[in-house]
Order: structure tokens, then sequence, then C-alpha cells
């Protein structure tokens, strides 16, 4: 990457918009696992001490996994730290690593193409069934899916882009020293 010049003005609204989109995501999987730890510690108060065990904390606490499950995952991805196994790519050549980290990215903007495009359908099909004990549609338990297969589907075609215009400034980068 040439260090005398600033990216270009899209590769910083990319930036931008992506650090606002990670902003909310990390926000939102803090606040769901907070809430969480405070209802089960109701569960448990509920159960031990006032002997009425509250059965709908299992049931939201499930939804709320699936927020830090896959908000936290599609954070990872951006911040390149999800899954990132580079110790093979490290060790080749740099035409060979470029080759893997491109296909890398290509990947997982399929695999975020697939999770939006088989999130949204899922999503619409439990979407007029009922969550028991708590009577929200189960079309909530996707969502998650469908916006984390998104936010792959954004942050990999973000990665590319700065990839293949000299901008990309992952740790294991072939333009590295």
């Amino acid at each position: 990457m040439p260090d005398t010049k600033s990216p270009p003005a899209y590769i910083k609204k990319i930036d931008a918009v992506s650090k606002v989109i990670v902003r909310i995501c990390i926000v939102l999987a803090a606040v769901s696992l907070v809430a969480m730890t405070v209802f089960y510690v109701w569960l448990v108060f509920g159960r031990y001490v006032l002997n009425d065990t509250p059965t709908w904390v299992e049931q939201v606490s499930l939804l709320l996994v699936m927020v830090i499950t896959f908000f936290g995952a599609a954070v990872g991805v951006h911040q390149h730290s999800h899954l990132s196994v580079v110790v093979f790519r490290n060790a080749v050549s740099r035409p060979v690593r470029n080759f893997f980290v491109i296909i890398t990215d290509l990947l997982m903007i399929s695999f975020g193409g697939m999770m939006f495009w088989y999130g949204v359908e899922l999503t619409k099909f439990k979407w007029n069934t009922l969550i028991p004990l708590i009577q929200v549609s189960e079309g909530f338990r996707s969502l998650p899916l469908t916006i984390c297969g998104a936010l792959l589907f954004l942050f990999s075609i973000g990665h590319l882009i700065r990839l293949l215009t000299g901008w990309d400034e992952r740790q294991d980068n072939i333009d590295e020293g």
C-alpha cells in the first residue's frame, strides 16, 4: 500500500459506512449479552428465591444468542479476526498468497450472499409462526442470520475492492515487506 497518499474517496466512504455498521453490531451484541446475563440472574432468583420460574427467559435468551453470534461473526469478518487461519497463506510465496487471499474473499462473498438469500427465505417461511411462551414471530430467530449474511457479503466485497486497488490493510497482505 502506498505510504505517501491517502486512500481514494470511495475507499474512505466504504470504510466510514463499514465503521458505523460495525459499531452498531458491537453495541447490539454487547447489549444482548448484558440483557441475557440479567435475564438469567432473574431466572435463578425467580427459581430459587421466589419459587416461581420465569419461563420466558430461555426463549428470549435463544433470540439474544442469535444476535450475539451472528453480529459478532460479521464484526469478526470485517476486522479480519473471525476464523482467520493465515498460517498456510503466510507459508507460501507472495503470488500464491495473493491468489489465496482473492479466493478467500470470493468464497466469503459467495457464502455471505447465500446466507442472506436463504436467510430471507427462512425468515419469510417462519414469520407466521410464534415462539412459544413469548409469542413473537419465529422469523426473529433467523433474522440475525440474514443480516449477518448481508454484512459478510458487503464486508468481503469491501475487502476485495481494497485488495484489488492496492489499499488492503490486512496483516497477511501480500504487499507486506
